[in-house]
């Protein structure tokens, strides 16, 4: 019989997944079995606490533990889950700084990879919708709150700063109430810092499918924390949701438009890509397990928890994905594991709950537990203590209740902390009549038209001019770019459009490193530019500027005809008054 020790190998580092590899540390010795953890951050992180960050009552780095200080002899892979191989017994790995995959061989398997922000069928969200899952998350949240307060602070159009400074959260459960909770609390408090904003209103707006916030908790306390949102100036539509977004409003299912800059999105939320093409027994898009939380057919060897798996408790009580409910599974998991390993008595899950929390920010929350309900400032005494205690390592605790004293005494941290460059090359979403940019604006990025159509105008003399329209797979605004100068016409969506947006500083790198990059757009210049051109389908009159002077490129002496792979040629519109 062989004596090597068991490769068990788990699969996310959430509360299930570390909490299953700390309790297989305690039940197995080092020699029974190696644990190795999967997860794409080296950290795990104490989601409860996450939108305290925003406000700043807890900082940055007080709601992450690191995985090696909480589970020692877990061996940790800062990597991506591929593909898992439930026949063979393996789980493949992305790469790291060498572009190869890499490849594990596992005796018993703990799938805990949670679920993903998902934006199918809601055109610009993805573009403009600011999730709020991880720790990234809350850091680009925070340091955009700060920025839209900056630029409100100098803003001399009215509309323009109400749009600024009006933020709407799509999910009225417990995460999406809790963001803006804290997001209310922060704008509202750190107002009085700028001149010119402290006697401008903000707005605040929740949006909710069902016909409550908190859909979680009993009606009762849901009420009670609708009415003290709403006291706090928080806007709750209910019975609608999100349907689309550009970057200058969000759309609802209703038609109604909310114009804003700070979009954040609590749902919907999906399966990641490498459990959906699982082949096995799933239900309702989840993994399907028994109360050991064995997946189905693979007993023994496989195991999945949290929000990737469809549990009911020994009862038939379906388990919600909660963190509390996750550390029991964990356990249930773990025993099980080492009753496989090396034999002894399994584990069912029968764990209920003890019930529910949900703060609603400045001293404020709703409580349910053991079927006792608490609201107001008991219930968020409660929901303080009760959180400290399960935030692992007499370290945190400390720095947790360090910080929620200095909140208390000192006002909110305003220091914008950028962590990444602001220019890259990015998609976009704009709806009908929204503006891709206007005459007079600098150039600073090329345009690729991946779906819809856009129009082309110019303004003399204070009347609009149709100079074209312009198509998938067609490009503009490199003109501007070229010649360093200002845009010389307008463009607007005439329907639907996803376009591909290439700042000015990618653009000029890629046309350094990529030679035949830039000849494509300096034949579509000169096309444009040179009048009589047989590839411009428009006089340079009414097109050769339209994204930007022309620009003084020599005449080719013969044609040779479009390169390899350049655009089609721009449709031209017969002038007309706008």
């Amino acid at each position: 019989m062989s004596t090597d020790p068991k490769q068990v190998v788990i699969l996310g580092g959430g509360f299930a997944g570390v909490y299953t590899a700390r309790c297989l540390e305690k039940l197995l010795r080092s020699e029974e079995a190696s644990i190795t953890l999967i997860n794409r951050e080296n950290y795990w992180v104490y989601q409860p606490m996450l939108p305290e960050v925003i406000s700043g009552s807890i900082g940055l780095t007080n709601v992450v533990s690191p995985i090696r200080r909480l589970c020692p002899r877990t061996n940790l892979i800062m990597r991506e889950v591929d593909d898992i191989d439930l026949q063979k017994q393996i789980v493949t790995i992305s790469p790291g700084f060498r572009p190869r995959q890499l490849q594990l061989k596992y005796d018993h398997l703990v799938i805990a990879l949670g679920n993903i922000t998902n934006f199918h069928g809601m055109p610009g969200m993805i573009e403009n919708a600011m999730p709020f899952r991880t720790l990234a998350d809350a850091m680009v949240l925070r340091n955009h709150l700060i920025h839209v307060l900056e630029e409100a602070d100098v803003e001399e159009n009215p509309e323009l700063r109400r749009q600024l400074l009006t933020f709407v959260v799509g999910g009225g459960g417990f995460s999406g109430v809790e963001v803006m909770a804290e997001l209310n609390d922060f704008v509202r408090s750190v107002k009085r810092n700028y001149l010119r904003l402290r006697n401008e209103p903000h707005r605040c707006v929740v949006v909710q499918a069902g016909d409550r916030i908190l859909p979680e908790m009993s009606e009762t306390l849901a009420l009670f924390a609708q009415r003290i949102l709403r006291k706090r100036g928080v806007e709750i539509i209910l019975n609608d949701r999100l349907r689309a977004a550009t970057s200058e409003r969000a759309i609802l299912q209703s038609g109604t438009e909310i114009p804003c800059k700070t979009l954040i999105s609590t749902v919907p939320s999906a399966l990641p890509p490498v459990i959906q093409k699982l082949d096995c027994h799933k239900e309702h898009g989840k993994l399907l397990v028994n109360t050991g939380l064995e997946l189905k057919d693979y007993e023994g060897n496989v195991w999945a928890l949290g929000d990737c798996a469809s549990i009911k408790t020994v009862a038939g009580t379906k388990v919600p994905p909660t963190a509390q409910h996750a550390i029991r599974e964990a356990t249930t998991a773990a025993i099980n594991i080492a009753a496989a390993v090396r034999g002894g008595k399994r584990a069912e899950f029968g764990f209920e709950g003890l019930g529910t929390l949900g703060s609603l920010g400045h001293g404020a929350a709703v409580a349910q537990i053991f079927g006792v309900r608490v609201s107001g400032l008991l219930a968020w005494f409660l929901w303080r203590c009760i959180y400290l205690m399960k935030m692992p390592g007499l370290n945190r605790k400390v720095r947790i209740v360090t910080d929620w004293l200095l909140h208390l005494l000192f006002p909110p941290e305003l220091a914008q902390t950028k962590i990444a460059f602001e220019s890259g090359i990015r998609n976009q979403h704009f709806e009908p009549g929204d503006f891709i940019f206007q005459q007079g604006d600098l150039g600073d990025s090329v345009y690729v038209i991946e779906e819809g159509e856009c129009e082309v105008f110019r303004e003399q003399k204070g009347e609009q001019e149709l100079l074209a329209t312009l198509g998938p797979g067609e490009y503009f605004g490199e003109m501007a770019l070229l010649s360093d100068r200002s845009r010389n016409a307008t463009i607007r969506a005439r329907i639907a459009m996803d376009i591909l947006i290439i700042p000015k500083a990618d653009f000029n790198k890629l046309r350094q490193r990529l030679p035949v990059f830039g000849e494509v757009f300096t034949e579509l210049a000169t096309r444009r530019a040179v009048p009589g051109s047989p590839h411009s389908s428009a006089e340079p009159s009414t097109l050769g500027g339209c994204c930007g002077q022309p620009i003084p490129i020599p005449t080719p002496e013969s044609e040779l005809g479009p390169m390899p792979g350049s655009p089609p040629a721009v449709r031209a519109a017969t002038p007309a008054k706008q």
